[in-house]
């Protein structure tokens, strides 16, 4: 069976509920249907084999001072070599939850997922809380039903995809 792996770090819970939203979408999509399974990997956690063992890539990840968290960029760093040149060609997306416009991070992330040679088969999902003052940037975050639909739509069209051959 095919398999979609979505890596995921978040400090205050948008980027997480941004993946398990992404997760319970590519699972409803597999129901029934057994071309593309779903495995969600917190950052930290996740290693080179599971890059390798996986059909496509789904990476969900929080925007700090215009970058890629540092949890996300410290997968980045330790899987990249491991894997490069293993794994071209594969499919995957980006999820970036951002206080103000995520664009930062999103580059960041597509810079090193060219340099493993994937192919980005969706724009990047970016999710903006708004949240400018210190307080509110620390605060947990609680995201919306039309914001989590969008992740779940995401999540369901990767495992489709990939499933399908399509991608």
């Amino acid at each position: 069976m095919k398999q979609l792996l979505i890596i995921w770090h978040s400090r205050t819970g948008a980027a997480e509920a941004m993946a398990r939203a992404a997760f319970e979408g590519a699972q409803k999509m597999a129901e029934g249907d057994e071309a593309c399974g779903a495995r969600l990997v917190r950052a930290r956690e996740a290693q080179a084999e599971d890059l390798l063992s996986a059909d496509g890539y789904l990476f969900a990840a929080p925007e700090n001072l215009a970058s890629l968290s540092g949890e996300m960029k410290e997968f980045f760093d330790l899987c990249y070599y491991p894997v490069l040149g293993r794994i071209e060609g594969r499919p995957y997306a980006l999820m970036i939850a951002a206080g103000s416009d995520g664009d930062g991070a999103a580059r960041q992330a597509a810079r090193i997922c060219k340099g493993w040679r994937l192919r980005d088969v969706q724009p990047p999902l970016i999710v903006n809380t708004r949240a400018q003052t210190a307080e509110e940037i620390l605060a947990p975050k609680v995201l919306g039903v039309a914001e989590l639909e969008k992740c779940r739509e995401l999540g369901a069209g990767m495992a489709a995809g990939i499933g399908s051959g399509i991608w």
